[in-house]
């Protein structure tokens, strides 16, 4: 029987370095359109059981696509995790044909499970929410050098304020009609609105960034974003629990939410409260709010159920 064979590509903005296990085989190819055929036309007689990138901001979606319309097995990795995982096998140098190597390996030894890749209109979602974000980072920073401006100066950045927020604006407007556009998405929105601290833009960053909810367990879904407590124990010592890694800007939104929850909706309200008379700290306290806020969404995706208070508590 032929081994499984496991490829790595690491993708560059003009090129694309290709490694194969366990044949040790290696090329390049340009990232453009034209030269993708060539790559799939390399790639598929070898039959590969699993294709492994790096997410890299946008310059992987072209290969990314082609690769999953010609049926071949793909996962797009989350870059810090490929790093550690090269550090621990001793590889502490970076060029572009020692990553798609590192790539190989790592999809040979921990064979992430390939995922259902999100349809046209879920990418456009997420793209205007990260339109939407960039335009709140560069508001944020925009009223922080106000501060500091002199006249001449101060003026240009109170017009391109206006600019920003009228961008703002209609980036807003831009997803509402893509949430209105579809019957589907239209019912999950109203579904998480129906509870009390959610509001459109946790809604929507919901919708746009975490497509799992109502597919995972509690668990898995905590995990996923970032508010599951990881342990910090050593022989007889138990550190403290803490929160890491996950989807930040997931994260972000529930924090406003669960903020926002813990004054008006009184599940979270009387859970919060609770924590706080047990002497939690008021973060501890609110992260604690933001995983069962999460939990509680998660329930009411999978059984397509609205707010209910008796049954959230």
């Amino acid at each position: 029987m032929t081994p499984p064979v496991f490829v790595g590509i690491d993708v560059a903005k003009a090129t694309l370095d290709v490694a194969v296990r366990p044949s040790g085989e290696c090329w390049q190819h340009a990232n453009e359109p034209a030269a993708l055929l060539a790559l799939l036309a390399r790639l598929q007689p070898l039959a590969p059981t699993l294709v492994v990138l790096e997410a890299t901001g946008g310059f992987e979606r072209g290969v990314v696509a082609a690769l999953a319309a010609a049926g071949v097995p793909v996962v797009v990795a989350n870059p810090r995790q490929v790093r550690d995982f090269a550090r621990a096998t001793g590889q502490l140098a970076k060029t572009d044909a020692i990553d798609a190597q590192a790539l190989a390996l790592f999809a040979e030894r921990v064979r992430p499970v390939p995922r259902p890749l999100p349809d046209e209109a879920a990418c456009a979602l997420d793209a205007v929410l990260t339109r939407r974000r960039q335009l709140l980072e560069m508001l944020t920073a925009e009223r922080n050098r106000l501060g500091l401006a002199r006249t001449p100066v101060a003026r240009q950045i109170r017009r391109h304020i206006r600019w920003l927020e009228r961008e703002l604006a209609d980036v807003d407007a831009d997803l509402g009609r893509l949430i209105e556009q579809s019957p589907v998405w239209r019912a999950q929105d109203d579904l998480l609105q129906s509870v009390p601290g959610v509001g459109p833009v946790v809604s929507r960053t919901l919708l746009g960034e975490l497509p799992e909810l109502g597919r995972l367990s509690r668990k898995q879904i905590a995990a996923l974003v970032g508010v599951a407590p990881l342990a910090r124990d050593s022989g007889t010592r138990h550190g403290p629990r803490c929160v890491w890694g996950g989807r930040a800007p997931v994260r972000a939104v529930l924090y406003m939410g669960a903020l926002v929850a813990t004054r008006w909706n009184p599940v979270i309200r009387l859970f919060y409260q609770r924590l706080r008379a047990a002497g939690k700290a008021k973060k501890v306290a609110l992260v604690a709010c933001m995983r069962k806020l999460l939990t509680i969404l998660n329930a009411m995706a999978r059984n397509g159920t609205s707010w209910h208070h008796e049954a959230a508590t």
